[in-house]
């Protein structure tokens, strides 16, 4: 080799080690489904971003389907392992395969590079590819302790969205990163409330180091809104298309409540409450009790577990409007005892609880003070009204409380999306739209994203499954009273009306199983 010819290529080489984007446009090769081999000719989008790749060590990436960022990806990933000593890549998706497919397109660009450019290499499999400079790539599934074992230069995480237990995995990466290395996330959005969304979100109010780039379909120049319009065809939902193309959040996911009917509960119903009780201030009053109104509150008892919320609500049962909330952690006696005070302060309301593991323990306090107008299932879990109401002819068919089962679950959540398509109910709370936000399908199951509740949901989706049926007892003229709690025993503890504020008939003084009474005033 001639002494110019070492000099161009020692040249060359510098050129590349200072500068990805020269080292990727003229010297790195991509697989093309189609066309095969080609060399990867940036777009200046594509520049642009891998300028920013280079300039900040954490970048998030909220894009559009199809624009080649896990490519770029990879060809950044190749240059920091080609022009760096010792640096370790971990590529990480929702599953391994998906990961080696970021592994697969680097040792494509490697094997295609120029042989003075190219090191060897020490390892090379489907899964990790080691440099004689001691660099390497591997990919792993994204879980708890996929970042813990050694310092990671750079963590690429790909359609971050979609991983369940991203935020596990984030934090165990904190300690590895923490040496200098770097991150770069990306995805196409899918719902809102989970990790990559809040990371998204902090990250444009300048709350985390992430730097946000955002990557909508027309970044790309050989795309037009022709081509825009036929993805709306090509994918069969509008919705999807603006989750794949248009980079929309509050499209995207399989979201159980359709963001545009959040959006007018929001901007329509949602509003400070008239009051607040309680030490933790968690019971939340918009309208207060009419003795002219017919109430009724449901009820979803916490596991226990302390990772949950015991939840009501109190409803107008003729206008289906929300005028009471509340989310708390008391124990269950104290649960029952706020509920038996508030559902007699409400006029006696319809007071339905969820009876499911430990909220056998709520619904005993109840039965225990001998409140009056307690809910009933029947135990051969019907679901039609019909027939409910000719278990009420037997109360040995019928046991205390909400039974949720695989039958009616699905119809509580099928009565919820109802009311709300309809916009038949008056939702009043911020705190219950923000669970809906986070309410999603699930492998076909509707429930709370992971690291969020859904007490308030599911209780409120009782209240108007329940409410129907509520209507339906008032038009046949029965007695729920009666009918429900012949059979049982009742203490002798009697409530005369609603709870006034001068003290008469106060339902928080009750009796206390020693002989003598107490008041539970503080518990509200």
């Amino acid at each position: 080799m001639s002494q110019d010819l070492k000099k161009v290529i020692r040249q060359e080489y510098l050129k590349c080690a200072a500068d990805p984007i020269h080292f990727m446009k003229k010297y790195c090769f991509i697989q093309h489904p189609q066309r095969g081999r080609i060399q990867f000719a940036l777009y200046p989008f594509q520049e642009k971003v891998l300028k920013l790749f280079q300039d900040h060590d954490y970048t998030t990436i909220l894009k559009s389907r199809q624009l080649g960022i896990s490519t770029l990806a990879a060809g950044y990933s190749l240059w920091l392992m080609t022009f760096h000593k010792d640096k370790n890549v971990l590529a990480l998706a929702t599953t391994q395969a998906t990961a080696r497919n970021l592994v697969t397109k680097v040792a494509f660009m490697w094997e295609n590079l120029p042989s003075w450019l190219r090191l060897d290499a020490a390892e090379n499999n489907k899964l990790s590819l080691r440099l004689s400079n001691g660099s390497k790539i591997q990919a792993k599934s994204s879980n708890a302790d996929a970042a813990r074992s050694e310092a990671v230069s750079l963590l690429v995480i790909d359609e971050a969205a979609f991983i369940e237990n991203i935020a596990e995995t984030w934090a165990s990466a904190q300690q590895t990163l923490a040496t200098g290395g770097g991150a770069i996330v990306l995805s196409t959005p899918y719902g809102t409330g989970n990790w990559f969304h809040q990371t998204w979100v902090k990250a444009e109010n300048g709350e985390n180091d992430f730097l946000p780039i955002k990557l909508p379909w027309f970044v790309h120049p050989e795309r037009d809104q022709t081509w825009r319009d036929r993805q709306d065809d090509l994918l069969g939902d509008p919705r999807l298309a603006a989750q794949e193309c248009d980079c929309d959040f509050s499209t995207s996911g399989d979201v159980v409540f359709y963001n545009e009917y959040l959006e007018f509960y929001e901007k329509t119903y949602l509003k400070e409450p008239l009051e607040r009780r309680g030490a933790d201030q968690n019971l939340w009053i918009w309208e207060p009790a009419d003795y002219t109104r017919s109430y009724m509150i449901a009820a979803d008892v916490a596991r226990g577990d302390g990772k949950d919320y015991s939840a009501f609500h109190i409803f107008d049962i003729e206008n289906a409007t929300q005028v009471g909330e509340y989310k708390g952690q008391v124990s269950t006696k104290d649960f029952g005892n706020i509920l038996t005070a508030i559902a007699t302060e409400y006029n006696n309301a319809l007071l339905v609880v969820e009876n499911a593991n430990i909220g056998w323990s709520t619904i005993q306090t109840i039965i225990e003070r001998g409140y009056q107008n307690l809910y009933y299932s029947p135990k051969s879990d019907q679901v039609n009204v019909d027939s409910y109401l000719q278990n009420y002819e037997n109360n040995s068919n019928m046991t205390a409380g909400f039974t949720m089962s695989t039958r009616t679950r699905p119809m509580v959540i099928g009565k919820f999306q109802e009311y709300v398509g309809d916009k038949g109910v008056t939702i009043q709370s911020k705190r219950l739209v923000e669970e809906m936000k986070t309410f999603i399908w699930k492998y076909g199951r509707a429930e709370a994203q992971q690291g969020y509740n859904d007490d308030l949901v599911m209780s409120f989706g009782i209240g108007l499954y329940v409410r129907d049926t509520a209507l339906k007892f008032r038009q046949h003229g029965l007695d729920v009273t009666k009918a429900a709690l012949g059979s049982f025993h009742k203490s002798t503890t009697t409530y005369h009306g609603a709870y006034f504020s001068t003290g008469q008939d106060n339902p928080y003084h009750m009796d206390n199983g020693k002989g003598g009474t107490e008041d539970f005033s503080w518990i509200l």
